[in-house]
């Protein structure tokens, strides 16, 4: 509801993107969305509220309520971890809907065993992220935003001509993770003549890619490395100071998956070191904190955890959303399930 009334599009008139991202919240729902939406929804807002107390304290007022929420909308990336505190602190719950694409922030196991249902964003996000990927490669590669700070400085006058860059057109680009993202990510770098090669769990028969077995080969063989990955046990740093070393002084790494998919400080390391020549990063290992070296690396491209977000994806991120809970409390299939209890 909360992403709803701030997204809403008005029919016949123009409609004006948000000022700001939507906020990260954890909202939960005792009664079903035809009801008005001051009665369905209790919200959270971590950004005036950070910190666990205050999440502690609006899950306990929630159960405590004479009608306990049946479900929980989380709106908070990886901030809130739906795990078994989570759940025993509102025992009523029968569902979980999350914002994400990826639900590495919520114990399935522990729903499951609960019968709790989990459903996220599906597949809504993935044009968009393959969208800034590509676009976050082309920024280092080309140098656009060191570009634009030069300019503003007012140093292409006294200085001359910005250093050259490199093209993306015809590179070797390796991508840890071949799903619709990963996926669509390759399509894009083929309209570049990139080479594109692959590392995932097993070979994908449809994929007209090479495919590497572990991720430091595939670096071996990369001008550049885009992580497009899930997090889990097995993805958790699959990008580490090896697969660096590998990627070679010219070799720069894109990631739009999970800020753990990296090992934050080998990359530092690395870029210091001028053991790779860059980096574009999307998402980071302990957001919204960035590692102060990072900051001051004009070889470097940040963005806030927005790959996913446009207008287009945040209006059907709305009507996913409120569609799940609006099949849950009907008793229908969820929309986008990630685990029927």
């Amino acid at each position: 509801d909360q992403v709803q009334n701030k997204n809403k599009k008005k029919q016949g008139t123009r409609w004006h993107p948000p000022a700001a991202s939507p906020r990260c919240s954890c909202s939960a729902a005792s009664t079903p969305p035809s009801t008005p939406p001051c009665a369905r929804f209790r919200v959270l807002d971590l950004y005036a509220n950070p910190g666990s107390a205050p999440l502690r304290g609006f899950l306990a007022s929630a159960a405590a309520d004479p009608d306990p929420p049946r479900a929980a909308l989380v709106a908070a990336g990886g901030a809130v971890l739906v795990d078994g505190a989570f759940l025993d602190a509102v025992p009523s719950l029968r569902c979980v809907v999350t914002t994400s694409a990826g639900v590495d922030h919520v114990d399935l196991a522990e729903c499951g065993r609960r019968g709790v249902a989990v459903a996220g964003a599906g597949k809504i996000f993935s044009v968009d992220v393959a969208d800034h990927a590509v676009g976050l490669l082309v920024d280092v590669l080309r140098r656009v935003s060191a570009a634009d700070g030069y300019v503003r400085r007012g140093h292409w006058p006294q200085r001359g001509d910005f250093p050259l860059g490199t093209k993306l057109s015809g590179k070797r680009v390796g991508i840890i993770g071949l799903g619709s993202i990963g996926k669509l990510i390759a399509k894009r770098l083929q309209g570049f003549g990139c080479v594109v090669s692959y590392h995932s769990s097993a070979p994908k028969a449809s994929a007209p890619y090479r495919y590497f077995p572990d991720a430091r080969a595939l670096a071996a063989d990369a001008d550049a490395l885009v992580v497009a990955c899930a997090l889990n046990d097995a993805t958790r740093h699959i990008v580490d100071g090896a697969v660096l070393d590998a990627l070679g002084p010219r070799g720069v790494v894109v990631n739009i998956a999970r800020g753990g998919n990296v090992d934050e400080l080998e990359l530092v390391r690395a870029l210091r070191d001028g053991k790779v020549a860059g980096a574009g990063l999307d998402v980071f290992e302990n957001e919204p904190h960035v590692p102060p070296e990072l900051l001051a690396m004009d070889n470097v491209v940040l963005t806030a955890h927005e790959a996913v977000f446009t207008e287009e994806s945040t209006a059907d991120l709305r009507d996913v959303m409120i569609g799940n809970l609006q099949a849950f409390f009907a008793g229908k299939p969820l929309l986008t399930p990630v685990l029927h209890p």
